[in-house]
């Protein structure tokens, strides 16, 4: 009985999620929320399966869920749907809670941390516990983070019966976008999709040395496309890559490593990010596609140092590759890649001309002609797939492993690319809201759960049609049930985290924070980075990737922005979002908590600290690139201004990682010698961040009066960023002088430019510029703006040779070393001695 209602209460949770992102209500005119609203079911569905599904103790029974967990459960269903039972009454009184709406509060945050205890443990428990009790302990604080405190009745109000805090963006975001993107992996998964990237991985890498490893890189970065947890990425990988890297020799720490490292990553890869990249959007306030761009190319080049750090530690063992299972000649390997390349390249191609081509001359009938098309692409890829026999393996332990072609694997699944094609067109091409583009996508793999099986029986000439969409529609709710299962952990963690956003608003803890922060770094820049980051470390640790990223954007990106502009660095935000949020998921793999490396551990056998601290060592090189996007912004494809920086860039850039793994490896032909190593990472260093000397030599910025910014604004190009110096005064009197970073619109005239990034300019007295309004929740808001400030100065670039040029001198070094260790290689192989 209690496993049925758990079922379909999950089920439930994924239909109504399903309902508010799609347009039927508005179709139908039913059961039409707002925001806070839906904000408010969606936490009771989580509270009430949270009591459902996760023990009190490890004593609790599980064969059945006691009285006491169904009470609880459904008071915190009802304390959590309070807001939408009593919307209008509370809409009454803001500010002004009744005898009720204070227990209801009371309550409320104490079932949720209990919610959150159960589904996560207690160290996001600790850091909600701690906010709260810094909220009444504020005037007993240290100076520099003191405060005059709150009453027990505004903190339930504002954490409880508002917007600001558990109801606040972090659920709001959960509401209306994770949870689709979780159900859209927990559907492909259950689809088989999971199972077919891996393979596909398999088969493209498991013949070379170390390939088991390097699968395990291959098919992280491919599930970091879907997946919103690092942990479930070890866990759907690991099991099969862990077992296969042991087998080639590798210690099962350095096995757990790998595939820890690889999985975190999985966290920093677009479009979905662990869900991260559509918190960005409202945290940063540029559109979606955009967040895309900038993350895109750090996400690419960390996988390739992964990948060859990989290599590294296969050469060291001397590890034997895989035999294939088909042997071709090395030549015909690379025509057969290269059709395959070619072909695939081709094929997106004429889907994005086909379609846009169908746009252009259908108009309004398009959707449904494209949509027509993709139903007769989709049986034909079934048709296609089904006149071969299922080659997915999923046994790790058997005896002997040899490698499959890649073809005859990649065609039983290629239907599987269709919904990620459905979510990317929406979300990049029709740029639809990240909400609306997942719910077609997860209809388009509903679609594809309840028929696929059928269609192949059908094709296949069987008779076990009508079990087989039997078994079809089981396997779609059995996909709604574990979508819902597992944003359980993510729906209230996003709730808790709630309370530590609303503590920040309610004490203004933010600017105390930088105030903390400026004292103990003494204003120098990178130690206030090093602070950051471990303040980051500190905050994400046991905590989901989604509300990891709530707390250190909330608390630390504003630190970052703020006395990064004090200091004259002008830092575009994205940077500092990117920032802390690479160092908060990097707690998955560092000890002592390093949730990842415990799940990595418990496949492998082996100690987990010990696998912690290795992948702690082979995630130095994401760890690295945070440093060098706040300093070098064009590694987030910002600040380019010609289309040949881009592949100078990305090219360099993937130059550099490989040669800081080498150099943090101690090998790269051979093994390397002291002086190599250093002169490998100051290679990769310069081919990172060419400005570090080159600003030496040739000043980087130009400084303008006031009176010349129309005509800087009018120079930089569409979606440029303009840089200006700006004075005033604080709350407490003293002076201050910031340089920041806005990001500019379109192009057109000044004010239009200016206004779009929500800044307006104004005289001010003496004939002075005067920053006089900043519009709230805009770009320039976000970059410290503030109304009354004056504007001191603008920057434009100087007119100066190309940074790039400093890669030359570092080609040169790197290209010594490796003359040199190949001589030596050379000299000690046995070959040599013939």
């Amino acid at each position: 009985m209690s496993g049925r209602a758990l079922f379909w209460t999950a089920v439930a949770w994924s239909l109504f999620q399903l309902w508010y992102a799609s347009p039927l209500p508005f179709i139908f005119g039913v059961f039409i929320l707002n925001d806070t609203e839906a904000r408010s079911i969606h936490l009771a569905f989580a509270l009430l399966l949270a009591f459902l599904a996760y023990p009190g103790s490890r004593g609790a029974p599980r064969d059945r869920v006691p009285a006491v967990d169904w009470t609880i459960g459904l008071l915190g269903a009802f304390v959590a749907a309070y807001i939408f039972l009593f919307y209008v009454s509370l809409s009454t009184r803001p500010g002004q809670p009744n005898w009720a709406d204070m227990v209801v509060g009371v309550g409320g945050l104490v079932i949720l941390l209990e919610a959150t205890r159960r589904a996560l443990g207690p160290p996001l428990v600790v850091v909600a516990l701690v906010f709260l009790a810094y909220t009444f302990l504020g005037p007993y604080m240290p100076e520099v983070i003191q405060h005059k405190g709150a009453s027990v009745e505004r903190l339930i109000s504002h954490q409880w019966l508002t917007t600001e805090g558990v109801f606040g963006v972090a659920l709001g975001v959960s509401t209306g976008f994770v949870f689709l993107y979780v159900l859209f992996g927990s559907l492909l998964e259950q689809a088989g999709a999971g199972n077919w990237m891996m393979q596909v991985s398999f088969a493209m890498m498991g013949h070379l040395k170390g390939g088991p490893a390097k699968v395990a890189v291959v098919s992280s970065a491919l599930n970091g496309v879907i997946s919103g947890s690092s942990i479930s990425n070890v866990v759907s990988g690991g099991i099969f890559t862990i077992p296969m890297m042991k087998r080639t020799g590798l210690t099962g720490v350095k096995a757990g490593a790998i595939e820890t490292a690889s999985s975190i990553n999985g966290q920093i890869m677009p479009p979905v990010m662990g869900a991260a990249a559509f918190l960005m959007v409202e945290y940063v306030g540029i559109p979606y596609p955009d967040i895309v761009k900038h993350a895109a190319l750090p996400a690419i080049i960390s996988y390739i140092g992964l990948f060859y750090i990989v290599h590294i530690e296969a050469l060291k063992i001397g590890a034997e590759p895989l035999t294939r299972a088909h042997q071709r000649a090395p030549a015909q390997r690379v025509l057969v890649g290269a059709m395959g390349l070619a072909g695939t390249v081709a094929v997106i191609c004429g889907l994005y001309y086909a379609i846009t081509g169908i746009a252009a001359v259908f108009g309004a009938a398009a959707p449904w002609i494209v949509a027509a098309l993709g139903i007769g692409l989709y049986v034909g890829l079934l048709a296609y797939a089904a006149r071969f026999d299922d080659l997915l393996p999923d046994d790790p332990h058997a005896p002997v492993v040899t490698v499959p072609a890649t073809w005859p694997i990649a065609r039983t699944g290629l239907h599987f690319i269709l919904p990620i094609v459905v979510l990317l067109w929406c979300l990049m091409v029709e740029e639809l809201s990240a909400g609306l583009s997942a719910f077609w996508a997860t209809v388009t793999i509903m679609a594809m759960l309840a028929t696929q099986r059928p269609l192949i029986e059908l094709f296949r000439g069987g008779r076990q049609f009508g079990a087989a969409a039997v078994r079809g529609i089981r396997e779609l709710i059995e996909g709604l049930h574990l979508g819902a299962r597992n944003m359980i952990g993510i729906g209230v963690a996003t709730a808790t985290a709630g309370i530590v956003v609303g503590t920040v608003t309610l004490t203004g803890m933010g600017l105390m924070m930088t105030e903390f922060v400026e004292l103990l770094s003494g204003g120098n820049v990178i130690l206030m980075l090093v602070l950051t980051a471990f303040v980051s470390l500190i905050l994400g640790m046991g905590i989901p990737t989604t509300a990891n990223y709530i707390l250190v954007a909330t608390l630390m990106a504003p630190v970052i922005v703020e006395l990064g502009a004090q200091a004259g660095l002008a830092i575009p935000l994205i940077a500092v979002h990117l920032f802390v949020f690479y160092f908060g998921i990097m707690a998955d793999v560092t000890p002592p908590v390093g949730l990842a490396a415990y799940a990595a551990a418990a496949i492998s056998g082996e100690d987990p600290i010990k696998t912690g601290f290795q992948g702690a060592f082979y995630s130095l090189r994401t760890a690295l690139l945070p440093f060098i996007f706040v300093f070098e912004p064009r590694i987030l494809l910002i600040d380019i201004h010609a289309w040949w920086e881009v592949p100078v860039v990305a090219v360099a850039a993937t130059i550099a990682m490989m040669l800081f793994a080498a150099g943090t490896m101690s090998w790269f032909l051979v093994k390397s010698r002291l002086w190599e190593s250093a002169a490998l990472l100051l290679a990769a260093f310069v081919l990172l961040r060419p400005s570090f000397f080159w600003d030496m030599i040739h000043p980087p910025y130009q400084v303008l009066p006031p009176a010349q910014l129309e005509q800087v604004v009018a120079g930089i190009p569409e979606d440029g960023r303009m840089v200006i110096s700006v004075s005033g005064t604080t709350i407490e009197g003293d002076d201050y002088e910031k340089t920041v970073s806005i990001r500019l619109g379109p192009a057109g005239p000044a004010r239009e430019r200016l206004a779009t990034a929500g800044l307006r300019l104004a005289p001010g007295l003496g004939g002075e510029m005067q920053v006089a309004q900043v519009r709230f929740s805009s770009y320039a808001k976000k970059a410290g703006l503030e109304a009354g400030q004056k504007l001191e100065s603008v920057r434009v670039p100087t007119e100066r040779p190309s940074p790039f040029v400093m890669m030359i001198p570092a080609l040169g070094l790197a290209g010594l070393v490796t003359i040199l260790q190949w001589m030596r290689r050379r000299a000690t192989s046995p070959a040599s001695h013939g």
